[in-house]
């Protein structure tokens, strides 16, 4: 027999652009161009962003932030929002971070990304995903960031090594 779990209440969309569009941009911008077209809404934000309900807040050179009110649909079968959405917003924020170091025609994946989880996260507090170069490169680039709570309190950490590659 299945289970009977159906409260409308407990129901969320997700809607995103077409990727087409961005990635059309792509060759031809800056990382750092590309990151702020983004941020300022001129170009649409991965459609990952509305899964995990997360938004790119700050690009800067070799800094990128995001911020994510997680809800309940994130959740562990604890009651702590899964250590896999915290992953997700670090990949986010250090693959951008990494992003911003460079130019136009040039991609980047993620060769290893390592994270401590320090203390357990709850829907509707908001958490913001920091990324920061620590040194850049033009093949391999390494990043680390961090994840707080509103109340500044460290969730997560990480680090990261990214490979860059040609596009377009």
């Amino acid at each position: 027999m299945e289970p009977q779990h159906t409260d409308p209440t407990r129901e969320r969309s997700i809607h995103w652009e077409d990727t087409a569009v961005g990635l059309a941009a792509l060759p031809t911008t800056s990382g750092i161009d590309y990151l702020r077209a983004i941020r300022d809404g001129e170009l649409p934000p991965a459609p990952i962003a509305s899964a995990v309900l997360m938004r790119l807040t700050t690009v800067e050179d070799g800094r990128a932030e995001f911020e994510c009110t997680p809800d309940e649909s994130l959740y562990n079968p604890i009651g702590s929002v899964h250590g896999g959405l915290l992953c997700t917003i670090l990949d986010s924020a250090l693959g951008c971070a990494g992003h911003t170091t460079l130019p136009a025609g040039t991609g980047y994946t993620t060769i290893e990304l390592k994270v401590s989880f320090l203390r357990p996260a709850r829907a509707g507090h908001r958490l913001t995903a920091r990324g920061r170069v620590v040194k850049p490169g033009r093949r391999v680039i390494f990043v680390e960031g961090e994840v707080v709570d509103a109340d500044g309190e460290t969730i997560a950490t990480a680090t990261a090594s990214l490979l860059a590659f040609p596009i377009g």
